[in-house]
């Protein structure tokens, strides 16, 4: 979670994505600009139950801690289920993903206590959302939301509707701007990116995008990608990390399962080979790349056998940051009608896979001891190299690119031994 704290104005609870982040910025802004003042807007996930729990325990500290302030509810947790945060006494109202990013919707009262449309009929992507998030370094661009698949453990399609991209022109300008500002690393984000620019008129695609933002803007250090669907990518994303420097050589995958049944039935696209090969052919013409993934643990009906599968695909694909999820069932979605896993046996395969997680994070930062990086600075001390490996550097100011040698690490913090 994340916060904007600030009593006297508008705060912002964010919960989620990165896209999330960018909207919330977005939502704050425009909230300031109507001159709104003793405002919360929270911002809500719906991945998980965990998710959407954590939201409303937010909301009722929120409100004891600033019993005065006008409490908002937004994001995909309250479009998919808006009743049951309308009824919660603290919340004034809840607005749904499609209106919250709608300026205009923060000059409105409270005469309407849920504002929440069908975002199922949406056709258009909203304006671009290229937001240079507070407290953070680098700017995210979102460009694209929705999403036109159905994996049959996943709500998000429902609280953010069909896939909708930002046009080529526009996200290019946005980026453009971005880079002029000042901004040394942008990241492109969205629900499903490497779907970007299959319903423009033209077509286009996530290659396109990136060579013609990567064209636009040559001032710009760093180009990042978000979460991506390996069997979407497209050949021109391919090529693009193959020659592109500035295109960073990071990338995180949504994978979620290694085996080929249990992908089956979470109704993915791609199967174990297509995920080993993909990152196969990205190592092969990017070396130095890294990879991230989402790993469900315990999917219904997954056995031992299964899950074995998914924990050799951490080392067939060379995966070095993981984020797991123990499986948890969305009410309306085929998953939940399915034979459950064990609770005991969910926790334990969790725990299984962020182990071999932790035990390859250790690896790849053995491997980076005693090289040179450029470093890109944050606040708190902590800096990211080009393939977002976390480097601890000292008290430097934040949005540097600095060069730095390793001189070791703590087994998830590379540790600079100073500036050659």
């Amino acid at each position: 979670m994340a916060s904007n704290h600030d009593p006297q104005n508008v705060e912002v609870l964010t919960f989620g994505c990165r896209l999330n982040l960018v909207e919330s910025e977005a939502m704050r802004r425009a909230a300031l600009d109507c001159g709104r003042r003793n405002l919360v807007i929270v911002n809500t996930c719906a991945v998980t139950a965990e998710a959407a729990r954590q939201a409303r325990q937010a909301i009722r500290r929120m409100k004891r801690a600033r019993p005065d302030a006008e409490i908002v509810v937004t994001g995909c947790a309250a479009q998919i289920d808006p009743n049951s945060f309308a009824a919660m006494p603290e919340v004034l109202r809840v607005i749904g993903n499609e209106k919250k990013i709608d300026p205009a919707i923060w000059t409105r009262d409270a005469a309407v206590r849920m504002d929440v449309s069908d975002i199922m009929a949406a056709n258009s992507a909203p304006a671009t959302l290229s937001e240079g998030v507070a407290d953070h370094t680098r700017a995210f661009l979102a460009v694209q939301t929705g999403c036109d698949h159905r994996c049959s453990f996943c709500v998000i399609p429902f609280a953010r509707g069909p896939s909708r991209s930002v046009p080529l022109e526009d996200a290019t300008r946005a980026a453009t701007g971005l880079a002029n500002a000042g901004y040394r690393e942008i990241v492109l984000t969205g629900v499903d990116l490497t779907s970007y620019g299959a319903d423009l008129c033209p077509s286009s695609s996530l290659g396109t995008l990136v060579k013609a933002i990567l064209r636009a803007a040559p001032g710009l250090e760093r180009l990042r990608l978000s979460s991506i669907d390996c069997i979407e990518a497209d050949e021109g994303l391919t090529d693009a990390f193959a020659e592109e420097p500035r295109l960073m050589p990071h990338l995180h995958l949504s994978l979620q399962s290694g085996d080929d049944l249990i992908l089956k039935r979470m109704k993915r696209r791609h199967s174990r080979a297509d995920a080993i090969g993909f990152c196969a052919k990205l190592r092969w013409l990017r070396p130095e790349i890294v990879f991230g993934a989402d790993l469900i643990a315990g999917f219904p009906t997954e056995t031992e056998t299964m899950f074995e599968n998914t924990l050799a695909l951490i080392e067939e694909c060379g995966l070095t940051h993981l984020h797991v999820f123990p499986f948890s069932p969305r009410p309306g979605t085929p998953a939940a009608k399915m034979p459950p896993v064990a609770r005991e046996f969910i926790r334990e395969r969790a725990k299984r896979l962020r182990e071999a997680g932790d035990a390859r994070l250790r690896k790849h930062l053995d491997e980076q001891t005693g090289k040179f990086f450029k470093v890109l600075t944050e606040r708190g001390g902590i800096g990211r190299t080009e393939d977002f490996t976390r480097v601890r550097i000292g008290d430097i100011l934040p949005s540097q690119m600095i060069e730095v040698v390793i001189a070791g690490h703590d087994g998830v913090t590379l540790e600079a031994a100073g500036r050659p």
